[in-house]
């Protein structure tokens, strides 16, 4: 289905509802990829993917090494069921945000340890793919 199409679909948005480890990919600086287990939730209607994660972890330092331009993608799997969300990312420290994104997960998942050092990886989604 076309991305307008999956990020629409009932279906395709309860995916993203039930809890599933994710993978999240991002590049690092010297090009190659990093791939990293994660929770992550998603808000159709503000049409944003949220990670959670410590300030210092590679993840959010090639979040931030890559700006604006900062490409990645989010993707879980269920047997045959998959769906991948991709966007541009940046990592954002104000505590209203982080507060709203461990509230999410917490919703997803369970409630996150304490981590004064947690940041929020926000995905702007422009593209999904998917079967389910």
């Amino acid at each position: 289905m076309a991305s307008r199409t999956l990020l629409a679909d009932p279906a395709f948005l309860a995916f993203w509802e039930e809890r599933h480890v994710c993978l999240l990919a991002t590049r690092r600086p010297d090009g190659t990829p990093h791939l990293v287990p994660v929770g992550v939730t998603y808000d159709p209607s503000a049409g944003i993917a949220r990670v959670i994660t410590g300030g210092a972890t590679a993840k959010a330092r090639n979040v931030i090494a890559a700006g604006p331009d900062a490409y990645v993608a989010v993707s879980q799997f269920d047997g045959a069921r998959w769906a991948t969300l991709e966007g541009t990312a940046v990592v954002n420290r104000d505590p209203e945000a982080v507060a709203e994104a461990e509230r999410r997960y917490t919703r997803r998942y369970k409630p996150p340890r304490v981590n004064p050092e947690r940041v929020a990886i926000e995905i702007t989604v422009t593209r999904a793919m998917g079967r389910v």
